[in-house]
């Protein structure tokens, strides 16, 4: 078995980390064990993991009824091809989620991760006005800000996030609408909803030109963790249902509990056309994603023929083990009445970063279930300097941030105690004091 040296000297000379400039980053921390909340690196420090591990976990780390339920899994049947084959859990998996979502919504295909879950979100849309005879239908609309993942339709979709431009040429064209963007205290929303609407009515006067529109309910992840009100998603649904345009929800962030309620649509009250869920679905344990639709765009893939039928898989579609991890994360739900847990960290979320407003240590507050969020700076880019010096002195604190610019957010795993969040605040009040 190699050392910790070893591992760190063969890291550095072989692995390529995610969005990290390597020439200039520190070298990765090596993380030997995870329990709950918290993370143990080889050389004994502790990192109390405030971002459950980019939004993935949900329960805490190393959650023994999750970790049980993939073994018993993996003893019985660990894969089999889903093209022509079926198995329980699969079928379980969807079964109890379509048993959350609104009624309309009753078709359920796997997939691996987030991006893809978008990635057959727009293929569907495409490929539903193809089978219907309009294929005239290529143009999607999204909004400012937003980010959907990294393969080319995702990228397309979230051509503003400010994360692809070395990719511009390979995407496809997408009409982008302003993200109404709101928090504590904002007295000019319904101004910018009131823009935003105007804007989308302009587009949808061409509305034979789109397949769908996408958008991240309540909530843009990467984007900034910026919120938008549920009144502003239901006069957007509406107006998409009038005009017949798709609507899809990227609920790969806000799904299995981050805004308070199981999804997003349940907690806006505005029902999607298509549903993307990924991150959470197994507790943070394996890569498993669902993309969600009506009986209605299923049903314009049936025919006699190959050529109707959605042409697109996985290897690992609906893997039993990802299942599994799956069925046992919403018996957890369940068991540990999660959700009552959630609407508690909220409640310490405010406490918290109402102190640290009224100081005016922070500004522009968003706090929506599990997830409080509020700008430390003016106009900093996604990677700045002063981003990384905040994730450095986190780290020094024992905690784990990703600051997105001049935004902090704090999106703990559902287990944090109030005591540990409570030292996190206090911690995060330190660094922001170094700042100053």
């Amino acid at each position: 078995m190699m050392s910790a040296r070893d591992l760190r000297e063969f890291d550095a000379h072989h692995l390529w980390h995610p969005f990290t400039q390597a020439q200039t980053a520190a070298a990765p921390i090596l993380i030997k064990e995870a329990a709950g909340a918290w993370l143990s690196a080889a050389d004994g420090i502790k990192y109390l993991d405030l971002i459950s591990s980019w939004w993935v976990n949900l329960h805490g780390h190393a959650h023994p009824k999750i970790a049980h339920a993939i073994a018993e899994q993996a003893a019985k049947l660990e894969q089999v091809i889903f093209a022509g084959f079926t198995h329980e859990p699969a079928i379980e998996l969807a079964r109890r989620i379509l048993a959350q979502l609104p009624a309309s919504l009753a078709r359920l295909f796997y997939s691996d991760n987030g991006s893809t879950a978008v990635e057959v979100a727009l293929k569907i849309a495409f490929q539903f006005w193809r089978n219907s005879g309009e294929a005239g239908r290529k143009r999607f609309i999204a909004f400012e800000g937003g980010y959907h993942g990294d393969t080319i339709g995702a990228m397309s979709a979230g051509r503003t996030s400010g994360f692809y431009f070395p990719f511009e040429d390979l995407m496809f064209d997408v009409d982008i609408v302003p993200f109404p963007a709101t928090w504590d205290g904002d007295e000019n929303v319904e101004a910018r909803e009131a823009e935003t609407l105007a804007s989308l009515d302009r587009l949808l006067q061409n509305a034979r030109s789109y397949a769908a529109a996408i958008i991240e309910p309540l909530v843009q992840g990467a984007g900034g963790m910026r919120m938008c009100r549920p009144q502003f998603l239901s006069a957007m649904a509406k107006r998409l249902r009038s005009a017949n345009v798709p609507l899809i929800f990227d609920e790969v962030m806000t799904g299995f509990g981050r805004t308070g309620a199981l999804f997003a649509c349940i907690k806006s009250g505005v029902e999607p056309d298509i549903l993307c869920c990924a991150k959470g679905i197994t507790g943070g344990f394996l890569p498993l994603a669902a993309t969600i639709t009506t009986e209605r765009i299923y049903q314009a893939f049936l025919g006699n023929g190959i050529e109707n039928a959605f042409l697109h898989g996985h290897s690992y579609t609906a893997n039993p083990l990802g299942c599994a991890a799956g069925l046992a994360s919403l018996d957890i739900f369940e068991s540990e009445d999660v959700l009552s847990r959630i609407a508690g960290i909220e409640q310490v979320h405010r406490a918290h970063v109402s102190a640290m407003a009224k100081q005016g240590e922070i500004q522009r507050v968003r706090i929506l279930g599990s997830i409080a969020a509020f700008d430390f700076a003016e106009g900093s880019a996604y990677g700045s300097g002063l981003s990384q010096i905040l994730r450095d002195l986190a780290l020094k604190e024992g905690l784990v941030l990703r600051p997105l610019g001049s935004t902090l957010y704090i999106m703990p795993p559902y287990c944090i105690t109030d005591a540990e969040l409570g030292a996190a605040y206090t911690g995060i009040r330190r660094i922001l004091s170094q700042l100053r």
